[in-house]
Order: structure tokens, then sequence, then C-alpha cells
């Protein structure tokens, strides 16, 4: 019989439901059976595309001698902890703080007061490389639980309160002044000492992307000509697109390298990770024109449209990275490496050669079991573009004959902006209208779908239904910046104004007196802490994501009110920007935006004018940290900004403005690109 996650939307959750063990969601009940009982609560945070999550499941989970164990002794709650992440937030960090890391599955004990005793991640079904098994850690905590109860609870009353003190990121917040034009070399600097000048990126394995830390960097060298911030961030992207991390058939980005060489990817590629490097791609494209980050622009776009995109228009969270390995199990990776073997039974012996150079695949391989992740490891282009071409071709349609990896289909409403924001401004740079048009849909869903007329939103959905658990501060910054760049492209003043409804959100249920930002709303359910962190993951932080959708909506109307915010919650950039660059990227990214501005874009003209296009296609493309661009008819007042800016002469027009001065208009296209780096 199915346990109660079988009522539950998320698919994490789903794949949970018909476990033996009696899982419950994350609920008031749980808690209530569990005081009821008598017993602690066991907490199992996951999601869909984590690798150890499906592992401890089948190990543990669907034992039946452990479930029986589970259900006599403890109430068990699953939290897919994108979902949650307000949740995952506040007990990963009680198990960072008590074992120094953290990772998923995570495995808490909790009293049925919800404070947390006893923390861990995986655990194997038996003994292993000095870890205790599953079952002789659910035997521990019972017997302690049993014979010393109030220890426990004193135990657990002491984290919580141990947890209270540490402060949150206000005690790192600073005299809230944002960063001046002396801090941020020092970030740089201290980024530069951190920096792979072998392999690219940042510290060793495993390696992760870092998208937020480029975006700095290509900022950083528009605002003050930096070429050894460029040089850091073309020699990171050259090579993880020529490693494989980046799928070099069907294009994405996998989660991480397990290597610092970016060889070997952990395989699940997630929504957020594709969505950021699109926009890191596109934007070092824009820089310097490099027909690596276009094509790798372009086909990261084209991957998420052809694999995540749901038949609602949305973007479906991850792909798994497992898949059936062809011999009746399932494996990490068995979708997408290669054995020379396999090269020549689809390519034949003389195109399996050419691939098996050109892609790095050997006889000994570099994976698992004489396999070999696809890379270029030769940075010289091949003599045979055409049969290179034709090669790619062949091995996608055999590989897509395969049995692929899982798709994790809710629909996250902070990682559908981020693609949003990367699917309007690729689409635009490289003349592609059905990637705007694909961020258009998404949009369309998320304001149709997540937001309900308090302008509160959903976190998820699934097929075209909003889940039951509310929007983080995540969700409405990064819908925001999404909302605020579609606008940009599309001259659309509908999508500044309901991002601004979104922001007005922010500052009234999200913001400290002082400025500070937490990541779950003031009336949102109550844990036992709420959680509050400046710092970025895998994606940008809603703090920092908050204060940059804030200085762009105030460039876009001239409103003070969110300016003034965005500064003061910029203040924990410049208290952490020098000390932890690699965690702070985005914030660092918002302040050089602040720092020149950030440049406001006016293009006034008829729609279908070569002129104005040309105009808006030059203020798109230009590289001054931040600017915002606005584009309509004279008059139209669909955008603030557009506001009292007339024809030049009769013909379209651009102003650009910043600090409350503006330019001489003009309407030369190649003078307005002049203005903008």
């Amino acid at each position: 019989m199915p346990n109660r996650l079988a009522h539950e939307t998320s698919p994490y959750l789903l794949q949970h439901a018909d476990n033996p063990v009696d899982w419950r969601p994350w609920s008031d009940e749980a808690f209530e059976e569990a005081r009821s009982r008598g017993v602690p609560v066991l907490l199992s945070v996951g999601y869909s595309s984590c690798h150890w999550c499906h592992v401890m499941a089948r190990e543990s989970f669907e034992d039946e001698a452990t479930a029986d164990y589970l259900n006599a002794h403890f109430v068990s709650v699953k939290v897919d902890r994108e979902e949650r992440p307000d949740v995952d937030a506040v007990y990963m960090e009680a198990v960072q703080a008590a074992t120094g890391q953290g990772g998923w599955p995570m495995t808490v004990f909790l009293t049925p007061e919800a404070e947390p005793f006893y923390f861990g991640t995986y655990f194997p079904p038996a003994p292993r490389h000095g870890m205790p098994s599953f079952q002789q850690v659910l035997e521990g905590v019972r017997a302690a639980w049993a014979d010393r109860r109030d220890e426990v609870k004193d135990v657990a009353a002491r984290i919580v309160r141990d947890l209270a003190q540490r402060g949150g990121a206000s005690l790192e917040y600073g005299d809230a002044r944002p960063p001046g034009p002396e801090d941020q070399p020092t970030a740089l600097m201290a980024l530069t000492r951190e920096f792979d000048a072998v392999h690219g990126g940042f510290g060793g394995a495993p390696k992760f992307p870092p998208s937020m830390v480029l975006e700095f960097l290509l900022r950083h060298h528009a605002r003050t000509g930096s070429e050894a911030a460029l040089q850091m961030v073309q020699a990171t992207c050259e090579a993880m697109a020529r490693g494989g991390i980046y799928d070099q058939l069907g294009g994405g980005f996998a989660r991480y390298a397990v290597d610092e060489t970016w060889t070997v990817p952990h395989f699940e590629k997630m929504l957020y990770d594709n969505a950021l490097l699109c926009r890191v791609y596109a934007h070092l494209w824009r820089a310097t024109r490099s027909d690596l980050a276009r094509r790798v622009a372009v086909e990261t776009a084209e991957f998420m449209v052809r694999e995540l995109r749901t038949e609602q228009g949305g973007f479906a969270s991850a792909l798994d990275a497992d898949s059936d390995d062809g011999k009746g199990g399932h494996a990490e990776g068995a979708y997408y490496v290669w054995t020379p073997e396999q090269l020549r039974e689809v390519l034949g012996e003389k195109d399996a050669e050419l691939a098996a150079e050109y892609f790095g695949v050997t006889e000994e391989g570099t994976f698992e079991q004489g396999a070999s992740v696809l890379r270029l490891p030769d940075r010289e282009a091949p003599a045979d573009a055409g049969r290179v071409a034709s090669v790619r071709e062949r091995l996608l349609a055999a590989r897509g004959r395969r049995p692929r990896p899982g798709r994790d289909d809710k629909v996250v409403a902070a990682w559908n902006g981020l693609a949003i924001a990367a699917l309007a401004e690729t689409g635009a740079y490289f003349d592609r209208p059905d990637l705007v048009e694909a961020a258009v849909a998404a949009a369309d869903l998320l304001v149709r779908v997540h937001l309900d007329d308090r302008a509160r939103l959903a976190r998820t959905s699934l097929g075209g239904t909003a889940g039951s658990h509310a929007g983080v501060l995540e969700d409405y910054a990064d819908v925001a910046e999404g909302l605020l760049a579609l606008s940009s492209v599309t001259g659309e003043g509908a999508w500044v104004e309901i991002a601004g409804l979104l922001l007005d959100t922010v500052l009234r249920h999200f913001t400290a007196e002082d400025g500070t930002l937490y990541d779950t709303a003031d009336d949102a359910e109550e844990l036992i802490r709420r959680p509050q962190d400046p710092t970025d993951n895998a994606a940008p932080s809603g703090w920092t994501a908050a204060a940059g959708a804030l200085l762009s909506y105030a460039a876009v109307t001239g409103e003070d009110r969110p300016r003034e915010a965005a500064e003061r919650a910029l203040g924990v950039v410049r208290a952490l920007g020098a000390r932890v660059p690699r965690f702070i990227g985005w914030g660092l990214a918002v302040a050089e935006a602040l720092l020149d501005g950030p440049r406001e874009v006016a293009i006034v003209g008829q729609g279908d004018d070569p002129a104005t296009r040309a105009l808006h296609r030059a203020a798109l493309l230009g590289t001054a940290p931040g600017a915002v661009v606005a584009v309509g008819e004279p008059g139209s007042g669909d955008v603030p900004l557009l506001l009292d800016r007339p024809l030049l002469e009769g013909r379209p027009a651009a102003y650009v403005c910043r600090r409350f001065t503006c330019d001489v208009p003009t309407g030369d296209a190649g003078v307005l690109a002049g203005k903008l780096g």
C-alpha cells in the first residue's frame, strides 16, 4: 500500500510513496504523532536527481526489516529540499555546525518539538569506511531516546540556542554601506589567490561552476578594464566547455566535476546551473565575441528548451544522474559515457577512430568500467569540421535510443526566473526569437499559476497546478530579475509592473528594519530558526538577488525606496567580499552595477523601424554593468524610464543616464555602443 506521500505533488516525495517506510510529509500532524507516541522524528531531506538519495532509498528505505524498525520506533518525515528550502537550510546549518560538513541525503533526528539532536548524511546498510550502518544508527538513537531522554532533549535545546546565538547574517552586516571602488579590487585579489591557473575555476576537487563569481569578474572587467578579471573568466569558461562537465553532444552542463580538471562530472543536470551558465557564456560573448562562448550559450539554451521545458511552458527542475544501464540496474552516467567499442558500433571503424581522438575516448576510460566521458582535449580544430559534425549527430541520435535519465518535472519559481533572464538575453543577442518566446511562455506560466492576487508566489507547480508551499526570498528576487530582463528585450512594460509587485512583497515581508533580508516571509511557517543567509550556494542567495532586482527596478522606475533598500542590502557584501568572495559572487556583481550607476538606457521609436531596432540591439549588447534598457514609442508610458523622452528630430533616439545626469541623446547606434562599453 502507498504511504502518505502518495498525495504529494513533489516528484521526489512520490518516488518514496511505495516505500514500506510509513513516510509523512513535513506537517504539524507528523510532529503531533511523534508527541502522542513519545518517539523521535527521523527527518530525511533530499531531491529527485540526488544520486546518493536514490542509493540510500534502495539500500534502506525499500528494505522491509529497516522499514519495520523505523515504523515501530520513529515518525519518519521526508522533505524535498527544492520544495522546502527553508526546512533544508535550517537543519543543514545544524548539520554543518555539528559535523563540519553537509550534503544530501541529509539525515537528522529530531525531538517531537522539531529540535535536532543527531545528524548525518548518507548511512550505508552495513558498516563501511568508518561509517556505522543505518541500522546501528537507528538502534543507537532509539536506545538514547529510551534511556537518556532528558539528556537528549537538553542537547537538542542547547543546539537550538547555539544556532540562535550564531546571529545569522546580521552579525556580518557591518555598517550597512555598500562596497566602494576601493573594496572591489580586494575581492579580485582574493579570487586571484584561489584561481586554478592550470585547469581554470577556483579551488580543487570537487569543482563547481563558479557562475556568480564569473558574472562579477565580467562586470568588473567592463567597469575597470581589468585584464586579470577577464582572463580568469576566459580560462574557466574554456576549460568547462572543453571538459566532461559539458555535454559535448547535447549541450548543457552537469552539476559539478568530481576532479579538478573538469573531466568527470556528477551527471545530474540542474535547471539553475544551466540558466546561470547560459547567461555567463552569453555575457562572455558580448564582451569578447568568442565563437566558443556563442556556441555554448546557444547550445545550453537549446538544451533547456529541448530537455527541460514542460507542456505548460515552464522549465523542469533537473535530469537525474542515474539511468538504466542496460543490465537490469541503474548506474550514474550510463546515458552519457562511451567505450571505443560503442563508438565503433555506431560509427564504423574509421569514424570511430576520429571520434575517439576528438572526444578523448580511450581503452582505459576516464570513468567506470573502461567508459569515457566525452571531452575536447585537443585544442586544435579538426581539419574536417563537416565530418566531425556528422559524427556528433550520429552519436547524439544513438544516445537518444538509450534509456533516458528521469526528469523532475516540478517547476520552481526561482529557477524559472533565472531561465527567463538567460533565454531572453541569449535570444536577443543571437537573433533567436524562439528562445525569447520560450522565456515569455515561462513568464506567463509563473504569473498565471504561481502568482496570486496578493502578489504572493507559490514556490513550485506541477502539471500547471501550484503547489502548497510559499515562495521564499529567492523566488521573488529571481522571478523579478527574469521579468526585468524580459522587459528589456521585448519592450513590454507589464513585466516591469509585475516585478514591482514582487519586490514590494520583498520590502514588506522579507526585509528587517536594519535592511537585512530573511529567506522566509514574516508570515511564513515558524521553524526553530528563521533562515537568513546572504552567501551564494549553487545559485545566487535570495539576499543579493533581491538587491540586484531592486537596483534594476529603481533604475527603470526612478523610485528611491528600492534603490535605498538595495544599497542597505549590499552592506553585507562590503563585510564579506574581501574575506569570502567565492561565496558572495552575485553580491559583488550587483555592487559593480551600483558603482557604475547603473546606467539607464531609454530607446524611443517605432518597434518595426530598423533604426529603432539598431539602437535597441546596441543597448542590449552594451557591457556596462547592470545597465537597464527600456524601449517603446515616445509618450507610451509603459515604463517610467521612457517618460518625457521625445524623438530626435522626428527620428528614433537613445537616452543614456546615470546618477541623475543624462548624456546628449543620439540616434546613432555606433555612438550608443561607445557610451555603453
